[in-house]
């Protein structure tokens, strides 16, 4: 179980989300994970703040691209992934600490394609 996780995270516009979104990453019980922070043409300081994070940790990748769309970051995301499971977090949300982990081992506890699990609001 320590195969690598890619997290795709499309970012645009987030600049009041995105320091949360990340420490909720970052601090992720399974550590063999790769970031990849798609700048989808920000006109805020969402990028600026990617970059911020890539000398915080070795393990974020940020990508600067024009703005298209939502489908098309995660897609440019993807090409860039090297882990052989992906997910994908919005950059306003917060993920459990235990996230990464309890999707790895669900999938390969079932010896399954996909993980998912529920989802939580917070107000």
């Amino acid at each position: 179980m320590n195969k690598l996780v890619s997290i795709i995270v499309p970012v645009y516009n987030v600049e009041a989300y995105i320091h949360t979104c990340m420490e909720s990453i970052l601090y992720q019980t399974y550590e063999n994970i790769e970031i990849i922070l798609v700048d989808d043409g920000a006109t805020d300081s969402s990028g600026k703040i990617c970059d911020e994070y890539k000398y915080v940790d070795s393990r974020v990748k940020v990508i600067h691209k024009a703005n298209g769309g939502l489908s098309d970051a995660r897609n440019v995301g993807m090409k860039s992934a090297n882990g052989e499971y992906l997910t994908f977090i919005d950059s306003d949300d917060i993920i459990s600490k235990h996230y990464v982990e309890y999707l790895v081992n669900l999938v390969e506890g079932a010896d399954a394609d996909v993980g998912i699990c529920s989802q939580v609001h917070i107000y």
